[in-house]
């Protein structure tokens, strides 16, 4: 289990509900420098993020939120957007005020330095990490992949069977997993999703020939409609009219052809449904993967991924 975890998946665990008992727990996190987690609950007119510590009042000074502050190069949106969300921290200080109440001082830039230092720094093409999607784009998903430090995975790179935009197929806050394929020439990590969902067999292997089962329109094409079987699997339908993009819809199975990769069905019936997302079907159960091979090994037509550390 990775070490730096996406924020939010620390909150409720018996180590840091300990850290957060009292001053004394409080106190000796911060001697043993533990990673705590808590809700910030205001962003006052300096950008400086209050904490709710259960016991005190905690500050993350503004410079201390999140590595790129003091440089500029993050904006202070990052900040702003974490109110009523859980932050991981380092206590670096506890002091009492006038009136005798303790508070404490929190650092999220410091746990961020040291999640890139000893966890993402060292993660290399082909290791599958966990990750938590924060914010969606028509272009692609942005996720925390520890303590607060985002990265993106395309839009083309979710999932084999394609998608107008990637709330088809992620919400905010969703956990999910992703695989590394390597750093682009800034340092920061490119993920993919699609790896993990199964091969085309994989996926086809659930389905036969005669079955009637349910799908949804993804495309619309002069020389028929895609129906998206599973987020890994699509079929060709003949056209019919009065069918919609996005619709559910009831499609009966034809064929399965591996050698080409292709299943033809007939759509039995569509219709305007929204029905909540099923879980997905992770095929991968180890932390890594060197090789993925989408296609069957019938088939002419080789659609891989072959991760190789730069």
């Amino acid at each position: 289990m990775q070490s730096f975890l996406p924020e939010g998946l620390l909150s409720l665990t018996e180590e840091n509900t300990q850290n957060l008992k009292n001053i004394t727990t409080l106190q000796e996190a911060m001697i043993n420098q533990k990673i705590v987690e808590a809700r910030a609950v205001i962003c006052d007119n300096e950008h400086n993020l209050v904490v709710d510590l259960g016991c005190m009042k905690g500050i993350i000074p503004k410079e201390e939120c999140a590595i790129g502050i003091s440089e500029g190069t993050t904006r202070d949106i990052a900040i702003i957007s974490k109110v009523n969300k859980p932050v991981c921290f380092y206590i670096t200080n506890i002091q009492t005020k006038t009136n005798g109440k303790p508070i404490a001082f929190l650092s999220r830039k410091l746990v961020q330095m040291d999640c890139h230092r000893n966890y993402i720094s060292k993660l290399i093409p082909g290791d599958i990490i966990q990750a938590k999607v924060t914010h969606l784009e028509p272009f692609g998903c942005f996720v925390d992949i520890g303590c607060g430090i985002v990265s993106f995975i395309p839009i083309d790179s979710i999932s084999i069977s394609r998608i107008s935009h990637p709330n088809e197929r992620f919400e905010i806050g969703q956990h999910i997993h992703a695989v590394v394929k390597g750093f682009d020439d800034t340092g920061k990590l490119c993920l993919s999703h699609k790896e993990l969902l199964g091969t085309w067999e994989e996926n086809a292997s659930h389905f036969r020939a005669g079955e009637t089962v349910a799908g949804i329109v993804r495309s619309i094409e002069e020389y028929g409609i895609f129906v998206e079987l599973t987020p890994n699997l699509a079929g060709l339908a003949e056209f019919k009219d009065d069918v919609k993009i996005g619709q559910q819809a009831s499609v009966y199975i034809k064929s399965l052809i591996p050698e080409k990769m292709k299943i033809k069905l007939n759509i039995v019936d569509s219709f305007d449904a929204d029905y909540p997302s099923s879980k997905y079907s992770y095929y991968i159960n180890s932390n890594h993967i060197d090789y993925f091979r989408y296609s069957p090994d019938c088939s002419q037509r080789v659609v891989e991924t072959v991760f190789q550390k730069t």
